[in-house]
């Protein structure tokens, strides 16, 4: 078992070094928290995070009774197939996303691509991604799933189709999709796409519209039907619309759609005040790991995975043929990780997670270090780190199990790759409390 540290706890640890070292964290941490609510937005209070926690464990123990399937250290969970573009999606190798522009007709409230990097220019001006896949081939790149999103691509049908068309000449075995709110899809174009050798439709439909504004996308997807092989809804889980998401689910089973992503709610970091007209906060440690991450999603919003897990009961309940599948804010962060540390050289005292594709190392403080080094002296290793400075010994995580004739605390730092100009630097993130007692490998790292 492993204890996440935060401000709360901290004083429950015995090593004074360890407090001290953990501190650091906790500061950063509250920093953090202190940027997120200058944009006007707060984070749900403590005991309504706690009761939270406890109602998601109780969901995904219901889940796993029921039949779901786990994947990507439990930020996926599915109640049938999934896209195979989903399951490439959690490292994220051999896959790439193009948009022709970040422009859309619509202004969800929610929506990140602000976020993105140079959106005002490509907002305004248009990318030749045909051209981009042809350069993307001459360079020798392996791709197997290719997808064109947005803003709205359909706002611009020549450029999708010849996307699409370009996509199979250039790598004849790829796996494509298509993102689309479904305002723009008619039989003609539908049938351009069919040509030119679409694998995947994903639709857009929005809790938050009218019935009458659904209704308009349903048959859209009715028709798309007719013409691509696997048509699907993504969709934001907005906390609060368990109705209509059970009304939706139950009109993409009569459509007999492929599947549906519940996608959790982030926070894009502006338009803070509709967000508060509507209730909603940020979950509290938004993240098991706090980071820069890539994904412009945000924060999670905190009842959205909630809802998300009791859509999965319902479909199972019901007996839905259709596949449901929860895609967390965390299942998006998992291939930015991998990719970040692919390839890199693996310190003597880390360990490669395969739960969540970051490093991990075990340190001991103060007064702990000298027993420990007669531990492993006896033990005959020797491939540890002293560090003067913080008054640490930094090992490899599976020598925990030999110090379990010793009374000491442990801390299980995480680390990821980052690539900078001067070269591949490893930066720590945070550090976990555990004992030698406690500490279970297969289960914690």
């Amino acid at each position: 078992m492993i204890v996440d540290l935060n401000r709360a706890n901290l004083g429950a640890i015995r090593n004074r070094d360890l407090r001290a070292y953990a501190e650091v964290y906790a500061e950063i941490y509250d920093q953090f928290a202190d940027t997120v609510r200058q944009t006007g937005i707060e984070f749900d209070p403590d005991d309504e995070a706690a009761k939270a926690t406890a109602r998601r464990d109780g969901l995904r123990d219901v889940l796993r009774a029921k039949g779901a399937g786990f994947r990507n250290n439990g930020h996926s969970i599915h109640t049938g197939p999934i896209s195979p573009a989903c399951e490439a999606c959690a490292q994220g190798m051999g896959s790439a996303t193009f948009y022709t522009s970040l422009r859309c007709h619509r202004s969800c409230f929610y929506c990140f691509n602000p976020n993105q990097e140079d959106y005002d220019q490509y907002n305004r001006v248009k990318r030749d991604v045909a051209a981009e896949l042809v350069e993307m081939a001459a360079g020798g790149y392996q791709v197997g799933h290719l997808a064109l999103t947005g803003g709205e691509p359909l706002l611009f049908p020549e450029e999708a189709v010849a996307f699409f068309r370009t996509a199979r000449e250039q790598f004849p075995a790829v796996h494509t999709r298509l993102y689309t709110s479904g305002d723009h899809v008619d039989r003609e174009l539908l049938a351009r796409f069919q040509a030119a050798g679409l694998d995947e439709i994903r639709f857009s439909v929005r809790a938050h519209d009218s019935a009458a504004a659904r209704r308009h996308t349903y048959e859209r997807i009715a028709l798309a039907r007719e013409f691509v092989p696997a048509v699907m809804v993504e969709t934001p889980v907005l906390p609060g619309t368990l109705d209509i998401m059970k009304e939706m689910l139950r009109e993409l089973e009569r459509l007999q759609v492929f599947g549906v992503n519940l996608l959790e709610f982030g926070f894009p970091f502006h338009n803070a005040e509709e967000f508060r007209r509507r209730g909603y906060k940020v979950k509290n440690r938004p993240y098991e790991t706090l980071y820069d991450y890539w994904y412009a999603g945000g924060l999670p919003v905190a009842g959205s995975e909630l809802d998300c897990l009791a859509l999965l009961a319902y479909m199972l309940d019901e007996g839905m043929g259709i596949s449901g599948h929860y895609c967390s804010l965390e299942n998006k962060h998992t291939g930015q990780v991998f990719q970040q540390s692919w390839g890199a050289e693996l310190p003597e005292v880390a360990y490669a997670s395969e739960r969540d594709y970051f490093w991990k190392s075990a340190k001991v403080f103060g007064a702990d270090v000298t027993k420990v080094q007669k531990v492993f002296g006896r033990a005959g290793y020797r491939r540890y780190v002293v560090n003067q400075a913080h008054r640490y010994l930094e090992f490899h995580p599976s020598r925990v199990a030999d110090l379990k004739e010793l009374d000491v605390e442990v801390g299980i730092c995480t680390y990821v790759v980052e690539r900078r100009p001067e070269g591949s630097v490893l930066r720590e993130l945070k550090v976990g409390l555990t004992t030698p007692q406690t500490f279970d490998p297969g289960l914690d790292l």
